[in-house]
């Protein structure tokens, strides 16, 4: 089986096109940007092309079997009116183009990577993948959009062509995201919490994603449907914390800061740099995040996919921490 991975050489790619390889597929790469020296493996084949462009995805999908899509624009903190039509363009008519492309070539199913995020906060539940929608961002909003473009394709047989992975917070050592700048604070000793840390988060190891993107493809359950991916666990941010200063071999921070006066001064400091047309640092959205609460349940893909994390929030941590200390990032 030919599989084509879109978006291969973002964060996860690599991950998820090791992943393929070692449960024997063929793999076709497609992204915007040329890998670099020994991302994958040299049977792996890679094509370099805009997703938004329908000449370099029809090439792209030529004799394909099967399609994981991950190419998007990811989350901004606070992006320009402006950036919504290149979310547009990207999440939704990147998407688009390429379910139409597969169509056309007949290839059996289409795998999109998605997020928890379109649910929005839990606001003190448990969500899962029957609890309504409340995306409130550009990208939330978009991914949304695309996963039920993905949901609505049919095969020529008329049957459910795709299936949708809604990530739980990823982590790892390549993605430069939050937790990354969480662990570079932590390992420095230079992070002060905010608030008590009882607020919780839904997680998932890089490599968890990986191996719950080739159940998601091989199993004939899987079309049609979304499937919340997670470690399986419900964390509060303090124990987050304390899984990281365990990698790390520190001690958690003692002491943590107040939520109201600390967003105030963030205020401050973001009007009046924004009144000069200087980006802040930090933004009253950076804390909002920092304190949002977002419980998700995973068991559905567990139970009918029979996926089981491989990584709990301690060895995935030290694992990451491990990685990162050999490419040099902490």
């Amino acid at each position: 089986m030919l599989v084509l991975v879109t978006g291969a050489t973002g964060a996860i790619g690599p991950r998820v096109v090791r992943a393929l390889d070692h449960a024997r597929f063929r793999i076709r790469t497609f992204s915007s940007d040329t890998p670099v020296a020994g991302m994958f493996s040299p049977n792996v084949e890679v094509l370099t092309g805009d997703v938004k462009d329908e000449v370099d995805v029809a090439s792209a999908m030529e004799g394909v079997d099967a399609v994981i899509h991950m190419a998007a624009l990811l989350h901004i903190v606070n992006p320009q009116p402006e950036m919504y039509e290149k979310y547009e363009r990207v999440n939704v008519g990147g998407t688009a183009t390429v379910v139409e492309a597969a169509r056309k070539e007949g290839v059996k199913h289409v795998v999109l990577f998605s997020t928890i995020a379109v649910y929005g906060s839990s606001n003190g539940y448990v969500l899962d993948e029957m609890s309504p929608t409340h995306p409130d961002t550009m990208y939330t909003k978009t991914k949304l959009a695309a996963e039920r473009i993905v949901l609505n394709a049919r095969g020529a047989d008329g049957q459910p062509l795709g299936t949708v992975l809604r990530l739980g917070a990823v982590y790892g050592s390549r993605i430069k995201g939050n937790y990354y700048r969480l662990v570079q604070s932590l390992a420095r000793s230079r992070f002060i919490p905010i608030g008590n840390g009882a607020n919780r988060r839904t997680l998932v190891y890089d490599k968890d994603v990986a191996h719950a993107a080739v159940m998601a493809l091989k199993h004939p359950a899987a079309a049609g449907k979304i499937f919340n991916v997670s470690d399986g666990e419900i964390h509060t941010l303090n124990n987050i914390i304390i899984a990281i200063c365990a990698a790390l071999d520190r001690k958690p921070p003692r002491f943590s800061l107040p939520i109201s006066p600390v967003r105030f001064a963030v205020g401050i400091v973001e009007d009046t740099m924004q009144r000069v047309g200087i980006n802040p640092p930090i933004m009253r959205a950076t804390i909002d995040k920092y304190i949002e609460d977002v419980a998700v349940d995973s068991k559905l893909i567990q139970r009918e996919l029979g996926f089981a994390p491989k990584y709990d929030l301690l060895r995935g941590w030290k694992d990451a921490v491990h990685e990162m200390r050999r490419l040099g990032d902490l």
